[in-house]
């Protein structure tokens, strides 16, 4: 009897260990994601923003008015909601936003949507709620004519140091944000400390450029440029000094500026500034 208790008990531990073994063994399988996340990045100006989503296809499928129906509550991408951070304060068509990190969810319509920026981030797109709202704005959708996008895309677009597009893409629809930054406002006063230090090695074509570029004071523009060119006469510097010239209305020493700034790009082969000198003359006779 007791025998065969042991033989049974062996036979139960037998089991027991040939299932588990079988079971470490068993392969680990990674299977691709119907909607592949995605991270992109961007610094516009002086600020960083990241969008963080998972990107559904089409497969043949009506996407708006079906797959996403119209009027309803939408994740903006699949998985859990968009995750959008700002490095900075910003406005968004127009709605401050502060800085910080927020769920970005949308409300889809044929002739407008509502864009919402939500405190829920981390969250499944399917847990919003709408005492979690942060700001809510509308936009205007594009209807693509001529193409269909496949695959559900969040795009940067029109790149400039204060402002930018953000387009949601997807299907034959094109849902763009701008994006406007006070980059003027907190770049200045670090501009004139800089400028105004003891010491050299100063960004003088840098600040020139600045100022010239955001409608700021030319005087001081045409000063730091002159600083420029004595450090280094380099044909894109002698460019900016000769439009700054231009902006001045002193048309005879902007046009000798630009002259200059086609023999030194000659030198250098970039045919482009003599482009750019060229067009800059003809605009002033």
């Amino acid at each position: 009897m007791k025998k065969n208790s042991l033989l049974a008990c062996l036979a139960v531990a037998s089991a027991l260990l040939f299932n588990h073994a079988s079971f470490a063994q068993a392969p680990r399988l990674e299977f691709p994601a119907a909607s592949p996340a995605c991270t992109i990045k961007q610094r516009v100006g002086l600020t960083d923003i990241e969008i963080v989503y998972s990107r559904p296809s089409a497969k043949d499928r009506e996407i708006f008015g079906n797959v996403v129906p119209f009027g309803s509550v939408w994740r903006t991408g699949a998985n859990n909601a968009t995750k959008i951070t700002l490095s900075t304060p910003a406005k968004l068509n127009g709605t401050d936003v502060a800085a910080g990190a927020y769920a970005l969810y949308t409300i889809p319509g044929e002739s407008e949507w509502i864009i919402i920026l939500n405190k829920g981030v981390g969250k499944s797109g399917t847990q919003y709620d709408e005492k979690e709202d942060v700001v809510r704005f509308k936009a205007t959708p594009v209807h693509l004519s001529d193409t269909s996008i496949e695959t559900f895309t969040i795009e940067f677009n029109h790149i400039r140091d204060e402002s930018a597009i953000l387009n949601l893409v997807w299907e034959k629809t094109v849902v763009p944000i701008k994006i406007e930054l006070d980059l003027t406002t907190k770049l200045l006063p670090q501009i004139d400390a800089a400028m105004s230090a003891e010491g050299g090695n100063k960004p003088y074509f840098q600040a020139a450029a600045f100022y010239y570029d955001h409608g700021q004071d030319l005087k001081k523009a045409r000063e730091w440029v002159d600083a420029a060119v004595k450090q280094r006469e380099a044909y894109y510097i002698v460019h900016l000094k000769a439009k700054i010239l231009a902006k001045l209305g002193e048309k005879d020493d902007a046009i000798a500026a630009a002259k200059r700034s086609s023999e030194l790009a000659k030198e250098a082969k970039d045919s482009a500034y003599v482009k750019l000198n060229d067009d800059l003359i003809s605009s002033l006779k």
